[in-house]
């Protein structure tokens, strides 16, 4: 035995390749306790994500999932590969787009194109990425697209002063609310 100690992390800032895109696994599964659970806890209260009988009787002929779900699934799926453990926070959402319904019982899967980055002007060992996620369902259809710009730690060995930047294992940094738009 090595001793030697793994720890699950997403990419570092340097680590993330400008124009890549990362193919994100496994699917999810959109179950009906998903979307009443997500819709009742939000306190969304419409009928075409509650209301059967009701639904029923629209264009779609059934419950849809509420769509803040798919959007919060679509980046969610992204976390382990992209962003677990360096990214210091969200800084906004544009372009969010819901082209096609999601329905229950729709295995949906997600990627994401590394849109842009660069390195933050007044944050030290941080840097701003564009991350633009696609999920489809499992018939390839496009059910929401989204553009995220986050600010991303810089790999420790690279990072100014690494004592200062927070990380997976160190928590977080004395200073961790961004200040900086995209």
């Amino acid at each position: 035995m090595s001793g030697i100690r793994i720890i699950q992390r997403g990419l570092y800032f340097d680590e993330i390749e400008e124009g890549a895109t990362y193919v994100h696994s496994p699917g999810r599964t959109v179950t009906e306790a998903d979307n009443v659970l997500f819709t009742t806890l939000t306190m969304n209260t419409q009928s075409l994500h509650l209301d059967a009988a009701w639904s029923a009787s629209t264009e779609f002929g059934e419950r849809l999932v509420n769509s803040m779900f798919t959007l919060s699934t679509m980046v969610g799926l992204s976390v382990a590969q992209l962003t677990q453990g360096t990214i210091v926070a969200n800084l906004g959402f544009s372009d969010v787009r819901f082209p096609a319904p999601v329905r229950v019982g729709d295995t949906l899967y997600a990627e994401t194109l590394i849109a842009g980055k660069r390195l933050s002007t007044s944050r030290p060992g941080q840097g701003i990425v564009e991350f633009a996620h696609t999920m489809r369902n499992q018939n390839g259809v496009v059910v929401a697209e989204a553009r995220r710009s986050t600010l991303m730690l810089v790999s420790p060995a690279i990072a100014p002063d690494p004592d200062r930047a927070p990380g997976p294992d160190r928590g977080p940094g004395p200073d961790h609310s961004p200040e900086e738009a995209p």
